[in-house]
């Protein structure tokens, strides 16, 4: 069981009001250098996000910091091994996506802070993005496909933005869909 608790917009009965609050505010850019609360951020999202098998990535709001940090892997999606290897992952801190190119793509995507749902998302194929490494290096990398998506998915966490902000088609369990037609009704 992860030790780090992942905030929800919902859980089994009832709406999460003070983490959808958390989860809807838009993240603070991080102090360049690095403070020292910056860096025990930097190590958190780190520990939360590689105690997980069930994550393709994991932005620091999601776990209540509200620090523009996001973690996700790179490679070996598929593998139900944690992604501990350093070349399995990567951190980004205040990353901004520069560049986006390439006719966007529909895919189902599906989010640890909006459990049980999917929800169809056109997002571009390939980005460019500028960022800080873990140790405050400056980077400028390229992201394609899958990769590109989950980078696009986690940035949008750090400006409050969920997959249920989405138009497209929303896939919900059966056995839930009286839950979920309320919740979207009140959104």
């Amino acid at each position: 069981m992860p030790r780090h608790k992942v905030l929800t917009l919902w859980n089994e009965e009832q709406l999460n009001e003070e983490e959808t609050r958390i989860l809807r505010t838009p993240c603070k850019e991080a102090p360049v250098p690095f403070d020292a609360e910056t860096v025990k951020a930097i190590r958190a999202l780190r520990g939360a996000f590689l105690e997980r098998e069930d994550a393709a990535g994991l932005a620091a709001p999601q776990i209540g910091i509200s620090r523009r940090i996001i973690a996700f892997r790179t490679r070996n999606f598929d593998d139900k091994d944690p992604a501990d290897r350093k070349e399995n992952y990567e951190i980004l801190v205040n990353p901004r996506i520069t560049q986006a190119r390439g006719e966007p793509v529909v895919t189902d995507e599906g989010c640890l802070s909006c459990p049980e749902i999917r929800v169809e998302i056109s997002r571009y194929p390939e980005i460019k993005i500028r960022a800080l490494d873990a140790e405050g290096r400056k980077v400028s990398k390229r992201y394609l496909d899958f990769s590109a998506r989950v980078v696009q998915h986690e940035i949008d966490h750090l400006d409050g933005k969920l997959i249920v902000d989405y138009d497209g088609a929303v896939f919900v369990p059966k056995n839930r869909q009286n839950f979920f037609d309320k919740f979207f009704q009140s959104q």
